[in-house]
């Protein structure tokens, strides 16, 4: 018998389980469709912060957890075999020439909140590191916070660091024992919001490709919201869109053409590499933004852990070991925001 049932194999399922399991808990995750469903299959990765000012709760948190990602991901690769795809590379921003002054005061602002541990420097776009980038201003922010994971080889790691550690990962309509978290991604807030009878929140569509083209120490370059973020396999990824309004949440359309052609206009040095996939999922956005996680209101012995929308990966390391505080103990500190009295 699990102490410990995990419902969903996405990134906040899977970082729970293997939390969990290594505090010596009896885990099991059931999955109704396969690992790693959802967006949590998808392509991108950007682990990256938010600017560094108005600084509040939610940033400080969000920059611990990429403080501790590092080690996290080191962990996860030693007792899977797996290579997570991990590394802290930083990104390169372009600046518009109206922006410069305020990109400037962010980097005053990076020396003071993010305490030595990375910077964030206003640099010529010759002088930055990686791939040749379009700058409009000639100007462009570098920090070496921002970190790339590969998505799907990171959620291979976990599930194979589950099992090594005495868990195990089943799928279809399983019976649950223990104490019962669902993570079960946007349908899993759909679910809620009905059975609450309020809105909790719902699902952002998104699309994004993948290139061939090797550079895989290059830092991931971030323009007008989009992504471009190098891995270690010789690929790039490009992503995403934001689309409230869908009907198919797996197919890929003409934006995805609209996504390579920002992608090249940025970076020129993209338009002869060859495009070998085009993904589309949704991400399980809560109403408040921010990931969602807490005790079922008057559903004994059940959790939620959800909403990671578009820092789920970078988050979920600190979230899982938050939610195991509460799930195994009984006591938790959940960051400001995060919680259901939010809603």
């Amino acid at each position: 018998m699990a102490d410990l049932t995990i419902m969903g194999a996405g990134i906040f399922g899977l970082s729970l389980a293997y939390v969990c399991a290594r505090r010596g808990a009896r885990v099991r995750v059931i999955e109704k469709r396969h690992l790693r469903a959802g967006s949590s299959g998808g392509l991108v990765g950007a682990l990256a912060p938010h600017v560094p000012e108005n600084w509040n709760a939610k940033k400080a948190f969000q920059f611990e957890a990429l403080r501790m990602a590092e080690g996290f991901w080191r962990a996860v690769a030693e007792i899977s075999s797996h290579d997570p795809g991990y590394a802290r590379l930083g990104r390169v921003q372009p600046v518009a020439k109206a922006g410069l002054e305020l990109a400037r005061a962010r980097a005053d602002g990076a020396r003071a909140l993010w305490q030595g541990f990375a910077s964030w420097e206003v640099m010529r776009s010759d002088d930055a590191p990686g791939l040749p980038l379009t700058s409009p201003s000639g100007w462009v922010i570098h920090d070496t916070l921002s970190a790339r994971l590969h998505p799907r080889r990171a959620g291979l790691a976990l599930a194979r660091a589950i099992e090594r550690l005495g868990g195990e990962i089943v799928f279809g309509e399983e019976r649950q024992a223990g104490a019962v978290v669902w993570a079960t991604g946007y349908e899993g807030l759909e679910h809620l919001s009905r059975v609450l009878g309020h809105s909790i929140g719902g699902g952002v569509k998104g699309q994004s490709l993948l290139l061939r083209h090797t550079c895989p120490h290059a830092p991931q370059i971030f323009v007008d919201g989009l992504h471009i973020v190098p891995h270690g396999d010789g690929t790039i990824a490009i992503g995403s869109t934001s689309e409230r309004e869908f009907t198919d949440p797996e197919s890929t359309d003409s934006q995805c053409d609209a996504l390579l052609e920002r992608a090249i206009a940025a970076c020129p040095t993209l338009r002869d590499a060859p495009v070998i996939e085009q993904w589309a999922g949704v991400r399980p956005r809560a109403k408040s933004r921010a990931p969602l996680m807490g005790a079922w209101p008057a559903r004994a012995g059940h959790f939620v852990f959800n909403g990671g929308f578009k820092i789920g990966f970078a988050m979920a390391p600190a979230l899982a070991e938050r939610m195991a505080d509460l799930v195994l103990n009984g006591t938790a500190e959940i960051p400001e925001g995060f919680g259901f009295d939010q809603l």
